[in-house]
């Protein structure tokens, strides 16, 4: 399988973490077509960063200061021009409350950020991979080379 995405991808990492950051867009940089449109370190610099730049994927971590991942996806959810945007929850909780009320609230996924530093590199990897390659977005969401 190439690393050649189908479609250019515009993702927005939002994640209190300055590391998790780093190394998602460390990743993603590697990979042609692939654009990290904006760094988000909380829940509002995230909001607005959706409501500007309307990214093809959203990296979303639960636990951050100021708005929760929650509410971003709630907000992103709850307005007509975002909420087709695929949202993948990219956090270290295990809860299992914080998954169900993820799903309900409309995530497209929900990874489990790995302790070990190799295994998340790697997680972030496989899941750039499935959504610049190989997941179909929804009709007109993003637009084809």
């Amino acid at each position: 399988m190439s690393n050649v995405p189908l479609v250019p991808l515009k993702v927005a990492i939002v994640d209190d973490e300055e590391l998790a950051r780093a190394v998602v867009r460390e990743y993603l940089a590697t990979m042609p077509g692939v654009d990290v449109v904006a760094e988000c370190a909380n829940g509002f610099e995230a909001v607005k960063a959706v409501s500007d730049l309307h990214p093809d994927l959203l990296l979303l971590d639960v636990q951050m200061p100021k708005l929760n991942g929650f509410e971003v996806l709630e907000r992103v959810r709850g307005d007509e021009n975002l909420k087709m945007i695929p949202v993948v929850v990219l956090t270290s909780s295990h809860e299992e409350r914080d998954l169900v009320k993820s799903y309900k609230l409309g995530v497209n996924g929900f990874v489990v950020k790995p302790v070990d530093f190799h295994q998340f590199v790697n997680a972030v990897k496989e899941l750039g991979v499935f959504w610049a390659v190989i997941n179909e977005p929804p009709p007109g969401s993003v637009k084809k080379r």
